[in-house]
């Protein structure tokens, strides 16, 4: 499996020693000695994700816009789907039929709940480009009103 999970860690910044927040997520191997892991930020990414230093690369990050956001979990899902094919296909039907069958499953899932965000990111665009139009005819009225 291929999943990798990664988390926000505090550590200390300063002569004061003040905690802040980390900018990047990190698996717990790197967050070791560099400070505590925010469990709470845990997300599941696909190894690929994961630069040689154990830092998340890109990714998903709480100050995103909601339309990068979505893209971003989007991908991953894509690419941890992607691995299980990969990886079910180098199995043998004979000898490991119930794991490639499991990874199959599982590709099938993460490429339904990609599905399902995709569509939300639609509805998430369609509704800031019907926003942006409102805006921009009552503003129009309000030029005609004037004159």
């Amino acid at each position: 499996m291929t999943d990798v999970y990664v988390y926000y860690f505090m550590r200390s910044r300063g002569p004061a020693g003040e905690m802040s927040r980390s900018k990047r997520r990190a698996t717990l191997e790197t967050i070791k000695n560099m400070g505590t892991p925010v469990m709470e930020s845990q997300i599941v990414v696909d190894y690929t994700e994961v630069d040689e230093n154990g830092f998340l690369i890109g990714g998903v990050d709480d100050e995103l816009h909601p339309m990068e956001e979505r893209w971003a979990q989007i991908r991953s899902l894509e690419r941890r789907a992607y691995s299980r094919d990969c990886e079910a296909q180098q199995l043998s039907e004979s000898t490991d039929g119930s794991r490639k069958y499991m990874l199959s499953l599982e590709s099938r899932e993460l490429r339904n709940e990609a599905q399902k965000l995709r569509k939300h990111r639609a509805d998430l665009m369609t509704d800031e480009l019907g926003a942006m139009i409102d805006a921009q005819f009552f503003v129009h009225l309000g030029d005609n009103f004037i004159a």
